[in-house]
């Protein structure tokens, strides 16, 4: 393997990338040129959410080819090009064979969402204390239970468990508040995603952790949830929220993540026709919201 590396400017990022891409580069990856400098620059955005900018001022654009051969060649095919104008090549490095899928396992370890409540991925042992076990793997689907607002969840699910009832995951992603519902006793549950693929990775996922799920587009969720839960982002939720406060039954609860602490007054505000909010927990900046509908 051999990485190409080329000095871009941030407007030549995107078309430097597709034409790498057209040339058959395995990967393409961007950083930023100055980082570990006092000129480095933050580029990020929300979860789930693209970077504000495709690039920084000065990029290092990094592209993987199977063939120094082929690095080589891509690069004297890009230098000729307009596009090309104020970017330059670094250097064609030699890449050393690694396990790469022992490497991408490697990163990721069992998280713990109560003492003994855990999120453990396939090639892992659950740890000793772990009475509760959710099996899964990084995949294409938002949720794997390393992010704050996923973790809230699960907390919220395992202190508050939702025996015999309905429940509704609402933006499902991968599965996971899914599968939690289902593992702390919930009689159905409904998982829907706009995401077709999400969709699949929910049904895959619910078959490794041996649990029964009724995954499907948005309109598969119908009539009233004895919890209804939403992991997606401010903006979306207060769209949603004559919907959401439509599915939850009397007595029910409304769970709601994706939420920065800085949106919680604009959420309440949102709600409030239907339901009153309350931050019920926080971590690393983000909240978790919940309401609970009159019986």
């Amino acid at each position: 393997m051999h990485e190409l590396r080329l000095l871009c400017p941030e407007g030549r990022v995107e078309e430097v990338s597709d034409a790498l891409e057209a040339l058959d580069a395995l990967s393409i990856s961007v950083e930023d040129a100055d980082a570990q400098t006092p000129a480095e620059q933050a580029l990020f955005g929300e979860p789930g959410m693209p970077p504000p900018k495709e690039g920084w001022q000065r990029s290092l654009v990094i592209a993987l080819f199977a063939e120094k051969s082929q690095a080589h060649e891509a690069a004297q095919l890009l230098a000729p090009q307009d596009f090309f104008e104020g970017c330059r090549l670094v250097a064609i490095v030699h890449v050393p064979e690694q396990d790469w899928v022992r490497l991408t396992q490697s990163q990721f370890e069992p998280v713990e969402i109560t003492p003994t409540f855990w999120i453990v991925p396939s090639w892992h042992e659950p740890p000793a204390q772990a009475r509760e076990v959710i099996r899964l793997d990084p995949g294409l689907a938002f949720g794997t239970g390393t992010h704050p607002t996923t973790r809230m969840c699960l907390r919220w699910i395992a202190r508050n468990p939702p025996r015999d009832q309905r429940v509704l995951d609402y933006g499902c992603g991968s599965g996971i508040l899914a599968i939690g519902a289902a593992r702390f006793g919930a009689a159905s549950v409904d998982a829907v995603d706009i995401d077709p693929a999400a969709v699949q990775s929910t049904e895959a996922n619910a078959q490794s952790n041996h649990v029964q799920l009724r995954p499907g587009l948005p309109d598969r969720a119908s009539g009233k949830y004895d919890t209804v839960l939403a992991n997606i982002l401010a903006s979306p939720l207060k769209v949603l929220a004559p919907l959401l406060c439509g599915h939850v039954a009397p007595g029910g609860a409304l769970v709601l993540a994706g939420i920065l602490a800085r949106q919680s007054d604009e959420l309440k505000e949102a709600y409030a026709p239907y339901l009153q909010l309350e931050v019920a927990d926080d971590e690393d900046g983000w909240i978790l919201m919940t309401a609970r509908q009159a019986p």
